[in-house]
């Protein structure tokens, strides 16, 4: 009972931590282009910089 105490103050704080950090991934602009990124690997570029 008395870990209780002290694993449920823990538990709040990490997922009020978890959903800050979700909150500022939001206002940031982290999710703005989700396909950007999957479409970009698939972009065949002629350079012979990146090739090497």
């Amino acid at each position: 009972m008395t870990t209780l105490v002290y694993l449920i103050p823990v538990a709040l704080f990490l997922g009020a931590l978890g959903l800050v950090g979700f909150l500022w991934a939001l206002r940031s602009g982290q999710y703005e282009d989700l396909d950007g990124a999957a479409e970009r690997i698939l972009i065949d570029r002629d350079d012979k910089a990146d090739q090497l």
